[in-house]
């Protein structure tokens, strides 16, 4: 097949080369077994690993460098809000144990590649495959070129090693820490992970009838029915939605048709017989209630029915409703036919339940009327409407400012330590996606294009890492040895129980939470996938996000560290 990729093509335009790459890796990393797949990143360095050995075209050096910067500051962005939440009272025990878990790992890898007696390249590529962070490749490289004594081919010899290293211990650290956290520490402390995280679940909503924020279930119905029930005619809206709300219903009545006309819409409307309501509820509410029986019967009003609905995405930011639980948040009077569709925390959709607190930054999606959902969101936040456009204002200037600050450097026993330009774009990224969170009226950067500097940023930097280091990689994995894939095995699973062992026996950390924390501490998505698999529940994920931000940022500087330690 490389026969057939003709090398004139690509000798006067290696750009094409850069996307066939890309465009096979991504196919190569669908290759899945059960949660675990391999991976676009990985795929995307595996095959520019191969076509790079056969076609011997080296990319220039600013290609993958842009894509690197770009993707950590979009790493920072994503992860900031979360990383200073942890900095919090309530996050410090996740925050301590993934500090635990991380630091374990850097020990860990220095002291294999020092037995082994690998150098900066190896080293580094043992650490970010072993520990499952895509990042240290770039930061290692960076850190290797900054190396006072290394001749340009011994730096590029070194940086091609950490690849090497990486593709080599990656794959097989990302299975072990799915199959250990998932299957064999349950097992071996008998803990039955669906049952934990179903009792968990009902300590957590306290014992309420809590329908609409059962797992795999909520349905907002709206229906019509005809008031014929004498028991209800001579009240008004506002009695009759209260008595539901006593009896645990989440039940509204959003408009009354009257003799032909639509009513306007007041809480102290008088119910008459004849009225044709318009009622907002939730599916379990409606048929416990029984309408047709305590309302009359249903009918099809189409114009009563068809009132503008609106999906309103809101980041929390007023003061008054921080800290409230959910359950808090759905008795204040602005919430009355308003429903919590989804929230999203650093990103990533998280599993509430009636207890968990309304963090700043967190993304609530109401629904319901528009008319109701409008003042509902002004009184949680600030109301961001669904935008495709990135403020590259905020972006360019961002990754701007964290390059200027990673540029100076110190110097420690003549080597000159400095964040690097790509480091500084990683810090920036934090403060700036924690201003986001904090002020949403600027900074926009939808999920599009959060995952294009993101997920395909680091796809293409690690394409042309591997594409360059592609002609050493017969004789780099010849100079690593067997050993590189033994010790990083273990590598991977010694920083896991540690923090198991820690987290479980002096932090108390209930079962399912820690192993979420211990898969965000060593950022090993593969890992979170299959522990929710094997709960048949996303309780895990509440002990995810505050480790994986902390992981993110501290694997990453690690991979200048552990060059340093071994230069």
């Amino acid at each position: 097949m490389i026969d057939f990729l003709d090398r004139n093509i690509f000798t006067p335009h290696p750009e094409l080369l850069v996307f066939i790459t890309v465009a096979f890796g991504f196919l190569v990393g669908k290759i899945r077994y059960k949660a675990i797949a391999l991976g676009a990143v990985t795929g995307c360095l595996v095959v520019g690993l191969v076509f790079g050995s056969q076609l011997h075209i080296e990319i220039d050096a600013t290609v993958k460098n842009l894509f690197f910067t770009m993707f950590l500051f979009a790493l920072g962005y994503r992860v900031g809000p979360q990383f200073f939440r942890g900095l919090k009272k309530d996050g410090l025990p996740q925050v301590l144990n993934a500090i635990i878990v991380c630091v374990t790992g850097l020990l860990v890898c220095w002291a294999f590649a020092s037995f082994l007696g690998y150098g900066p390249g190896l080293s580094a590529g043992l650490l970010g495959g072993a520990l499952t962070q895509s990042a240290v490749i770039g930061v290692a490289g960076d850190a290797i070129s900054n190396l006072p004594g290394l001749s340009p081919d011994q730096a590029k010899e070194q940086s091609n090693l950490v690849a090497v290293a990486y593709a080599v211990t990656y794959p097989l650290g990302t299975i072990l820490a799915a199959i250990l956290l998932a299957t064999v520490l349950p097992r071996l402390y008998k803990k039955d992970m669906a049952a934990e995280c179903a009792a968990l679940a009902k300590e957590l909503d306290a014992g309420e009838d809590n329908p609409d924020l059962a797992e795999g279930y909520y349905e907002v119905v709206l229906r019509a029915f005809t008031l014929q029930h004498p028991d209800l005619a001579g009240r008004t809206i506002d009695d009759f939605e209260n008595q539901q709300k006593t009896l645990g219903r989440r039940i509204y009545i959003t408009r009354v048709r009257r003799e032909g006309r639509i009513l306007d819409h007041t809480q102290q409307t008088v119910l008459e017989p004849g009225d044709v309501l318009a009622v907002s509820a939730l599916r379990g509410s409606l048929v416990e209630y029984d309408a047709r029986t305590h309302i009359g019967a249903e009918s099809d009003d189409v114009e009563l029915l068809g009132y503008q609905t609106q999906t309103l995405h809101v980041v929390a930011s007023e003061k008054a409703q921080l800290g409230k639980t959910v359950g808090e948040l759905r008795a204040e009077p602005f919430m009355v036919g308003v429903y919590i569709d989804k929230i999203y925390r650093a990103g990533a959709e998280f599993p509430y339940r009636l207890s968990t607190q309304i963090e700043r930054g967190d993304t609530v999606i109401l629904t319901g009327p528009k008319r109701l959902v409008d003042p509902a969101g002004k009184a949680i936040g600030k109301p961001v409407p669904t935008s495709f456009a990135t403020d590259m204002i905020w972006v360019g200037l961002g990754i701007f400012l964290g390059g200027c600050i990673g540029i100076p450097a110190l110097t420690a026993g003549g080597v000159p330590i400095s964040l690097s330009t790509s480091g500084g774009a990683l810090i920036m990224g934090l403060v700036f996606g924690w201003i986001r969170g904090r002020y949403p009226t600027f900074g926009n950067v939808p999920p599009g294009a959060q995952w294009f500097m993101d997920t395909l940023g680091l796809c293409l930097f690690v394409a042309v890492v591997g594409l360059n280091a592609g002609p050493s990689f017969t004789s780099g994995l010849a100079q690593a040895g067997w050993g590189l894939l033994l010790f990083g095995a273990v590598a991977t699973v010694i920083p896991l129980l540690v923090g198991f062992f820690v987290g479980h026996h002096f932090q108390k950390i209930r079962f399912p939470i820690l192993m979420g924390v211990l898969a965000g501490g060593q950022t090993t998505t593969a890992a979170i996938g299959a522990i929710n698999e094997s709960a048949k529940s996303q309780i895990p994920v509440l002990g995810y996000t505050v480790p994986y931000a902390v992981g993110n940022v501290l694997l990453t500087i690690w991979g200048a560290v552990i060059v340093l330690l071994h230069h």
